[in-house]
């Protein structure tokens, strides 16, 4: 059965590189699906007010709220966060943000807020995850407050993730049957 696809593929493949109007056609087609797929990522970045409009929950540290695999929806757009918010936040120099419910707001004199969060499941508030010398999160730190979730759609991209070289063969047959399907 796959052994047939893949003759199928490689046959569509041999008469598309034959057809060079029909392959610009099909890559323009693959263009198109990708760039759709930016722009849409841009204007939630854009709506939202979030880096990261979408992200997926890592580690057990939020269950039972939230668990490994769940897709997280933020918005930033609103200014003000409070306690019991969970909020997603990035630390310098750490390329991999955390889900965390804010425990405390510090809100200074001058108006600046100071914000302290922790794990559901942890038993110790974040300062040990801050920077060093770090206590509290400033609101710049935070990338937005979670809004909305898909519960385990996120394991996907851990696996991705876990096996690199199975995002590799998995964009490639997207891109190839992509290439070689037929516009009906």
């Amino acid at each position: 059965m796959i052994k047939d696809i893949i003759d199928k593929q490689v046959i569509e493949l041999k008469k598309l590189w034959a057809n060079k109007r029909q392959l610009l056609f099909q890559l323009l087609n693959l263009a198109m699906i990708v760039f759709s797929a930016l722009m849409i990522w841009k204007g939630l970045m854009f709506i939202t007010k979030s880096e990261s409009p979408v992200v997926v929950v890592l580690s057990g540290s939020m269950e039972p709220a939230f668990q490994r695999g769940d897709i997280l929806f933020l918005d930033n757009s609103r200014e003000q966060v409070g306690v019991g918010d969970v909020v997603v936040f990035k630390i310098k120099d750490r390329d991999i943000p955390i889900v965390h419910r804010i425990l405390k707001v510090h809100e200074k004199p001058n108006g600046m807020v100071e914000l302290l969060t922790k794990g559901d499941n942890n038993r110790v508030d974040d300062r040990g995850l801050y920077a060093p010398g770090q206590l509290w999160l400033q609101r710049e730190d935070i990338l937005g407050k979670a809004i909305g979730t898909l519960r385990y759609v996120g394991m996907v991209t851990i696996a991705l993730n876990d096996y690199p070289v199975l995002k590799y063969v998995l964009v490639g047959m997207m891109g190839l049957f992509v290439l070689t399907s037929k516009e009906g």
